[in-house]
């Protein structure tokens, strides 16, 4: 029998009335003769109840038994929604991710999928069962102990389970209705993309659309698994949402599809490096070390054997640059006259596999940006990408301008 996938979020079970809609989602595509891997979030704001209270108990929690406790949220989850369907007379049965089981490294709070054996589902699904009702974000390390795969992991186990049972389509139910060219927040003009390419989606989830996380989008990119992202709160629709897959399946693309943002960006600047071998290296060692996550780098023209080293990170993480590079500076491995963080800026992107074949995309965001203007600090590009920093209180203004300039509320 052919096998689908489909991932309810927190939202989309946040109570049993939820839990009772995505159920009857689960029915339909049973009856039209699926067999069915559903995994399940956590109710909504319950992960985050469970953190407070482990970090209320112990602050410099044992990972191990964090993982314990934070897991538990999926389990419930997946009982009740086993339940349901057995009222609904839908053989299902709930499975823990030891159970399955779902291998996983040792890196508690964050582990990385290893392996997902199919004999055991394999075989209940032989003796009648229809649907298997699995745990998200949770599997089992080599030693025996639960983990957790981090923040947003239950996309990732299903587009696992996707590639690892060979399913037909891997479906994101979520509360929103698909993926858009921007934040429809930030723009009324912003439009629901039907299709859109793995790369694509890969590089908007990574410069901060919120849609899917980028763990599963990779995934799902290196096994072709066919992703669709939908809404849980609206009529079921087999032309709903948005599909994401491979380039060859979209016949033909806008040279842009989408712009996306990320608010709370910083720019931080080592004015005064040694321009010599290594330099790079022994700067960005450290930064790494630290965990902080560096994304934009620029070295200015050296002069006189000096040169300026910029690069961006996130907010939260500048005090960690700082005291990362005061460190290095301390122990001798680099020298540098002062650490300049501008902390008011955003990062805007346009992204879309049209680049590739198309001139002229960053002389029509430049001059939208210049219209309006809008300064830019930083730019990198991609093969399919532009990234811009600019001043923070621009940001909404500047996501318009080129939503606009390339006409994205066209299809």
């Amino acid at each position: 029998m052919p096998r689908l996938v489909m991932k309810f979020g927190g939202t989309s079970v946040a109570n049993l009335d939820r839990i009772r809609r995505a159920a009857k989602r689960v029915g339909v595509e049973v009856a039209k003769g699926y067999e069915v891997i559903v995994i399940v979030s956590a109710m909504s704001g319950k992960t985050n109840e469970l953190v407070g209270w482990v970090n209320e108990t112990s602050p410099m929690y044992d990972a191990r038994e964090y993982d314990a406790i934070v897991s538990s949220g999926e389990n419930v989850t997946a009982g009740l929604m086993a339940l349901t369907l057995q009222e609904m007379d839908v053989p299902a049965r709930s499975w823990q991710g030891w159970q399955v089981p779902l291998k996983t490294t040792d890196a508690h709070g964050s582990a990385r999928i290893e392996e997902i054996p199919t004999e055991n589902l394999d075989a209940k699904f032989k003796e009648g069962m229809k649907v298997a009702v699995v745990a998200g974000f949770q599997g089992i390390s080599p030693e025996g102990r639960i983990t957790t795969l981090g923040r947003g992991g239950s996309d990732t186990t299903a587009v696992a389970f996707a590639a690892a049972f060979e399913a037909e389509r891997c479906d994101i139910y979520t509360d929103v209705d698909g993926v858009y060219t921007t934040d429809p927040r930030v723009s009324d003009k912003a439009r629901k993309l039907d299709r859109i390419a793995f790369e694509e989606m890969l590089e908007l989830a990574s410069l901060g659309a919120k849609v899917l996380q980028t763990r599963s989008v990779e995934l799902a990119m290196r096994y072709r698994v066919k992703l669709r992202v939908l809404s849980s709160f609206e009529e079921m629709d087999d032309n709903a949402g948005t599909l994401v897959c491979a380039e060859e399946d979209i016949v033909e693309s806008n040279v842009v599809s989408g712009v996306a943002f990320v608010r709370d960006e910083a720019k931080m600047t080592l004015i005064s490096v040694a321009d010599r071998p290594g330099i790079a290296a022994a700067i960005f060692g450290p930064l790494s070390e630290a965990g902080v996550n560096v994304d934009m780098i620029i070295q200015n023209i050296s002069e006189e054997g000096r040169t300026d080293m910029t690069f961006s990170c996130p907010v939260n993480e500048v005090a960690r640059a700082e005291k990362a590079m005061a460190d290095a500076k301390a122990s001798g491995s680099i020298n540098y006259h002062d650490l300049v963080a501008d902390t008011d800026v955003a990062k805007v992107s346009v992204v879309g596999i049209g680049m590739r074949s198309h001139a002229g995309v960053a002389a029509k965001m430049f001059h939208a940006l210049q219209a309006e203007g809008v300064n830019i600090k930083v730019i990198t590009t991609s093969e399919i990408k532009i990234s811009v920093l600019i001043d923070r209180k621009y940001m909404e203004l500047a996501v318009q301008a080129l939503h606009d300039a390339f006409e994205l509320e066209k299809a």
